[in-house]
């Protein structure tokens, strides 16, 4: 069950909070500013109209001593006093025009600080709200994932249970059928928690021979419903690296394993190892239809499932693929998925 519109007004309830706390900084460091650099412009034309009226004093003093009667600041001549009031005038003048301006300046960085803080805040915001609608998705769908093996085999029991005569043959393919729905059950369980535990820190590092590790994994494979026909082909150059062997083991199984569910049932699975730049690279390759240029920015998304019309033909939970790309990042590895040229999915593993 999703709630769009409660999730909408959330986070457009916190943008709007964190857009008036930045618009609150904005301000006081405005503020801020402004007080300071006017105290300080303050400061320097009062300095400045000092200076000014001290040298025309002085000059006036001059001139008296030349002949003009002169007897101090307070009984200054005209000219002196004329001087000074009009050094005061213009300073006064200085400053409103410098207050006009500050206001003007103020106003005008608030503007564009309300409009940038607006932005800032959908930017932060964002990839939360991303974690927060996959949380939302992948909560979804895992209970759509849990409800469906259970309903199923309530509906079963039911049936079953309102036979008044049922044979031995027919309660061992009811106890089967519901053992079925129970392991799928549990590798769903198995599969959230190991997603779980790698997603929380990276696994431990050992020497390991690539050969080891492929041949490791496709025997795995091999046991896998529908690998009896598929051909397993591998060309891996000789080297060892530094991995958590039994992790790699399981992301390479889950490769092979979503190429055997992929790919023709009488296919060819390819598995190259090549050295590239003091780098190790593995390629799992099926030859099916590849991945659609609409499902492959997903591919690695928790209970996503590609090509709708295929994938409900398909078992499995949409999860393994998330598994894998957890297991490449505990082991500082990147893995990518894309199509081949010649056809098919191909899925690159580059370890550092």
């Amino acid at each position: 069950m999703s709630f769009p519109s409660f999730s909408t007004d959330l986070f457009h309830s916190a943008r709007l909070k964190l857009t008036g706390f930045y618009f609150a900084v904005l301000l006081a460091f405005c503020l801020l500013l402004t007080f300071g650099v006017h105290a300080f412009t303050d400061h320097e034309l009062s300095r400045g109209d000092d200076a000014q009226r001290t040298i025309a004093h002085r000059i006036f003093q001059d001139y008296s001593e030349q002949g003009m009667p002169y007897s101090g600041p307070d009984n200054a001549p005209n000219g002196d006093r004329y001087f000074a009031n009009g050094v005061a005038d213009q300073a006064d003048l200085t400053r409103q025009h410098l207050n006009r301006d500050y206001v003007l300046v103020d106003v005008a960085l608030l503007a564009i600080g309300a409009v940038l803080s607006y932005w800032y805040a959908g930017r932060t915001l964002h990839p939360i709200e991303q974690a927060h609608e996959q949380q939302k998705r992948f909560t979804s769908d895992a209970s759509h994932e849990l409800r469906t093996p259970l309903a199923s085999m309530r509906l079963e029991n039911e049936v079953f249970l309102r036979q008044k005569n049922f044979s031995e043959k027919e309660a061992r393919e009811q106890i089967a059928s519901n053992l079925e729905e129970v392991e799928r059950l549990e590798k769903l369980a198995t599969n959230l928690l190991a997603l779980s535990q790698y997603e929380q820190g990276t696994a431990a590092h050992a020497t390991t021979v690539v050969g080891e590790l492929v041949g490791d994994a496709i025997e795995r494979a091999k046991h896998n419903k529908g690998a009896s026909k598929v051909r397993f082909t591998q060309a891996v150059t000789p080297a060892t690296i530094d991995v958590n062997r039994e992790s790699l083991v399981e992301l390479l199984s889950i490769l092979l394993d979503n190429a055997i569910k992929y790919g023709p049932k009488n296919g060819e699975i390819e598995i190259g190892g090549r050295l590239e730049d003091q780098k190790y690279i593995l390629t799992v390759r099926d030859h099916g239809h590849g991945i659609s240029d609409e499902d492959l920015p997903h591919i690695f998304e928790r209970m996503y499932r590609g090509d709708k019309a295929r994938s409900s033909k398909v078992s499995g939970h949409g999860i393994g693929l998330s598994l894998a790309r957890q297991i490449a990042q505990a082991n500082d590895a990147i893995l990518e998925a894309g199509n081949a040229a010649g056809g098919g999915a191909i899925f690159t593993l580059t370890l550092q």
